[in-house]
């Protein structure tokens, strides 16, 4: 993967200034520190910063067409690029060099705006059409790759891989948005297209955006979607399993394309282990993994990682990742994030990609993206134990089940059964809301801002569920109610946080590329026709992929119930020694001159995690949140160096 930047100008006349494009492409030097290039004509501006992972040699960007009237600028892999150029060889296209970004240059000739539609990968792209004075943007379906831009006040676009080079651009200035910090402290990430910056936004996932005679137009090319109730695809569990290894082992072996070296990250998990077997199969000798662990027990998978690895023989390493780790990084990590995060989860995973580039590696593939396709999410569970219980709402027994879920759940007091109805049941009289499945999750963030400074709350305009809600797509309440779940994770976390701080930012930060196997398209339309009790069989999630994988794992990870990946929160900061930023970051000074929270409401969450023996989730939440944002102004608003 690469770094993109560029500005678009309503004048047509009007040229780039060099110094402006190698200031927003310099800004984007770790995801490309192997080059960068430039195109400049009257109107537009090309910048890109390369990471050679094809055609080592000769695919610098920008990369142009024959007669060079159409030129790109291109962050991303087209994994079946070779099949692309074959089709596109037969019908007279020539080629200069032997990359994937020169196919999405001739594919765009030979189909115009349903290019896209043909390419299987990861992508962000500008395409300069020069004949027609048109200016296409798109993003790949699932969100995996970043693409943000700015609409300055005379209509000149700046658009880039990362807001950190629209800054640099000197045409946009950091502020807050106070809605995009909303949806943050209830989805823990903004929505696309909103972002945390004031007048930035990212391109939806699988959205192309046409500039064109001065008219901006933003579509979708592909969407998340499923059957109406009734109309699912059943059959027999034998011949669905192989399907689902077939089509799970090809988006494997083509994301193996590279001239460079691929390894894998290793979690322990069922996601990645899977990934891990069916890899081996293809590099049998030579196959690298790479996994964190943690000094808690309660967060370390170390044991399930070394099972795995020496089940499949590979030559694994690993890293140990400290609280000092976590809290002498973060500053780092939100810079990389370039949003507030309300968990340190991304810290180790930045921990991580650096493992893999100190080995030389600079392709991993992992098993994100699993979980939304395939059903594994234990909100997926809860969603399901709650939609029975609203037949019944006055049931005893129907929410006992969620202890299945949540063991450490005391339901034997007359209090705890008061809260199980307070969190769990909250939207249980209404179960075809479509979004009834997130409503207790997103409750449970929306305690961060009881912190909000009352001057800051006024600035909000609150209403991000009712936002998202009037944004779903019409036939959602035809669709099961478990697909309504998946339709949400794949809507907010997954792109917007998962894919972002914790995905590609922590591994742009070290110069690596993360390929997804499990979010080729290919593979989410399989998993999506299928009826939900092949993803979940009563409780048991991911039933198909544990059934199809059975024999290829160590019968321990086939069986596992899934762990879900954490790090530590607020202890990392509170523990002796901990980096002086942090006190001086969440002093009550600090905390009123940046102005959104309450100093003294952030002191009293302090003193109670420094005297808590286990702090609770929203609490670590919230702690988490703070100094995060407070990071966030520190280094974007203010321009200050931290450390």
């Amino acid at each position: 993967m690469c770094g993109i930047a560029g500005i678009v100008f309503a004048d047509a006349t009007r040229q780039s200034d060099p110094a402006l494009l190698e200031r927003m492409t310099r800004a984007l030097q770790h995801r490309g520190p192997d080059g960068m290039g430039y195109h400049r004509e009257p109107g537009v501006g090309f910048g890109h910063a390369r990471l050679s992972i094809i055609d080592l040699g000769g695919g610098a960007q920008p990369i142009h067409n024959e007669d060079e009237t159409v030129w790109i600028t291109y962050n991303g892999e087209v994994f079946n690029y070779i099949e692309l150029r074959r089709m596109l060889e037969s019908r007279g296209h020539r080629f200069y060099t032997h990359s994937d970004t020169e196919v999405i240059v001739h594919l765009y000739e030979e189909l115009g705006d349903r290019f896209v539609e043909e390419l299987n990968g990861q992508f962000a792209f500008a395409i300069w059409d020069r004949k027609r004075r048109r200016l296409v943007l798109a993003r790949d379906r699932a969100g995996i790759l970043p693409l943000y831009y700015s609409v300055l006040p005379d209509q000149t676009v700046v658009f880039a891989s990362e807001v950190k080079s629209l800054l640099a651009s000197g045409l946009v200035k950091a502020e807050l948005d106070p809605d995009g910090l909303d949806e943050l402290m209830t989805f823990w990430a903004p929505v696309a297209p909103r972002t945390v910056f004031r007048g930035v936004q990212q391109l939806e996932p699988g959205h192309l955006m046409i500039i064109e005679s001065g008219v901006r137009q933003s579509r979708p090319y592909w969407r998340w979607d499923f059957p109406a109730q009734g109309a699912h695809r059943k059959g027999d569990v034998g011949a669905l399993q192989q399907e689902l290894r077939d089509t799970l082992a090809d988006a494997t072996q083509i994301r193996l394309r590279a001239d460079v070296p691929v390894g894998a990250y290793l979690s322990g998990g069922l996601d990645s282990s899977s990934l891990v077997a069916l890899l081996k199969e293809r590099v049998p000798d030579t196959l690298q993994t790479f996994s964190i662990g943690f000094d808690d027990p309660r967060l370390d998978e170390s044991e399930h990682q070394r099972a795995v690895s020496r089940f499949l023989d590979t030559n694994h390493h690993h890293v140990q990742c400290t609280l000092a780790d976590i809290s002498g990084g973060f500053p780092t990590t939100v810079r990389h994030s370039e949003s507030p995060i309300l968990r340190t989860a991304p810290a180790p995973m930045r921990q991580l990609s650096a493992l893999v580039r100190r080995s030389n590696v600079k392709v991993v593939l992992t098993g994100e993206g699993a979980d939304e396709v395939l059903g594994g999410y234990d909100i997926f569970k809860e969603s399901k134990v709650r939609q029975f219980w609203a037949q019944q709402p006055d049931s005893t027994w129907r929410p006992a089940l969620l202890k299945r879920l949540y063991p450490y759940l005391d339901l034997t007091s007359a209090q705890s059964a008061a809260y199980l109805k307070e969190f769990f049941g909250i939207g249980l009289d209404n179960p075809s809301d479509p979004v009834f499945s997130h409503l207790p999750r997103w409750a449970t963030t929306a305690q961060c801002k009881l912190f909000w400074a009352d001057d800051f709350r006024r600035r909000v305009s609150g209403g991000a569920i009712e936002r998202l809600r009037g944004a779903l797509p019409a036939e959602i309440g035809s669709w099961h109610p478990f697909n309504r779940g998946e339709y949400m994770e794949a809507r907010t976390l997954l792109p917007n946080y998962l894919l972002s701080s914790q995905g590609d930012r922590m591994l742009m930060a070290s110069s690596v590329e993360g390929r997804f196997p499990f979010l080729d398209h290919r593979l989410i339309g399989f998993a999506n026709a299928l009826h939900p009790s092949y993803k979940m069989h009563v409780l048991r999630e991911k039933h198909l992929l544990k059934e199809a994988m059975r024999d290829r794992l160590p019968a321990s990870i086939a069986a596992r119930h899934k762990q879900p990946y954490r790090a530590p929160d607020a202890a990392a900061f509170l523990a002796p020694g901990a980096p002086a930023y942090v006190t001086d970051l969440m002093d009550r000074k600090a905390i009123s001159d940046y102005g959104y929270f309450d100093p003294e409401k952030v002191a009293r969450l302090v003193t109670k995690l420094q005297r808590a023996k286990v702090p609770n989730a929203r609490d670590n939440m919230a702690f988490v949140g703070v100094l995060s944002t407070q990071l966030w102004h520190a280094q974007f608003v203010a321009g200050q160096t931290v450390n």
